[in-house]
């Protein structure tokens, strides 16, 4: 049975490239799901324009296949609802950005 947690550590390894920060800390992730072997996640950019799109969706591909039990990973973005640090980043990522 995969681990939710397992997978969430897994995508704490992946950090933005512009921000050096991991997108867990940053609340790019915005949903995890499970069904048998298979993950499918949820994930937003820090802006609909962002030039590295197509490498971080594939480092977070990546990371969840690294999760124990994990057969198949599918990386759906969204930008509903928009990004905002000030909502999504954890209080670790709002520290790194500088967010008080």
């Amino acid at each position: 049975m995969i681990d939710e947690l397992e997978i969430k550590e897994c995508l704490s390894e992946v950090e933005d490239p512009e921000m050096k920060i991991s997108v867990m800390d940053l609340g790019l992730i915005y949903s995890i799901s499970i069904e048998g072997n298979h993950v499918e996640i949820d994930m937003t950019l820090t802006s609909p324009g962002c030039p590295v799109a197509p490498e971080l969706m594939a480092a977070v591909h990546r990371a969840a296949l690294n999760g124990k039990g994990v057969e198949s990973v599918h990386v759906n973005l969204t930008f509903s609802p928009l990004w905002d640090p000030r909502i999504h980043a954890t209080e670790d990522g709002k520290f790194d950005l500088g967010i008080f």
